[in-house]
């Protein structure tokens, strides 16, 4: 039974989202303590892709205000991962590109990922394989860039926050009395996880 609207139903939100989350943390674990944080990571990413890029712009990019991709390109900054360049039209800006060694370092998380979806592949049968292959255009329809939050339908189990409430007061819009009000008064989903 699909939810409301035409999406997956609350249970499979859930489980698509804890099967992503612990997926992705297995895939950070993999590359130890060399791994960067997911912001870092994205920007530094980011700036291969569509680099040179002024600050402005990979903020933009990211969705997050400039004081913030400061902080995050900070480290990169100092550890050499990226470097800045005068912009050749501005000579008041700078652009922003991976320098060899951020390449690098882009390259073996990525390659460390990648060997530890492939082991867990492997463990599939053929057919797995084959449907797990065939859902990868729709899970990549899923990448697009979300829609600026809006209102939410009161009958939605997704709240404002893309939360999916299973049930409980936060559901039905109030909130928790057993919940203090530093967590926004939603019950946690059945497993946790991200």
């Amino acid at each position: 039974m699909t939810a409301p609207g035409g999406g997956l139903p609350a249970e499979a939100v859930v489980r698509l989202r804890l099967a992503i989350g612990r997926l992705h943390r297995q895939m950070v674990r993999a590359c130890g303590d060399q791994d960067l944080p997911a912001a870092q990571l994205s920007a530094l990413a980011r700036t291969e892709q569509h680099g040179p890029l002024r600050l402005g712009e990979l903020a933009a990019r990211e969705g997050v205000a400039v004081p913030s991709m400061v902080r995050t390109l900070a480290p990169l900054l100092a550890d050499g991962l990226i470097a800045k360049t005068p912009d050749p039209l501005d000579k008041r800006s700078a652009l922003l590109a991976p320098t060899p060694r951020g390449l690098e370092t882009l390259d073996r998380i990525r390659r460390e990922r990648s060997a530890l979806l492939a082991r867990r592949s492997a463990r599939l049968t053929p057919d797995q394989c084959r449907r797990l292959e065939e859902a990868l255009p729709l899970l990549e329809l899923l990448l697009d860039e979300p829609d600026p939050p809006g209102p939410v339908d009161p009958g939605s189990p997704v709240d404002q926050d893309g939360r999916v409430e299973l049930g409980g007061p936060a559901a039905r819009g109030g909130r928790d009395p057993r919940r203090p009000p530093s967590d926004g008064g939603h019950p946690r989903t059945p497993g946790g996880g991200a």
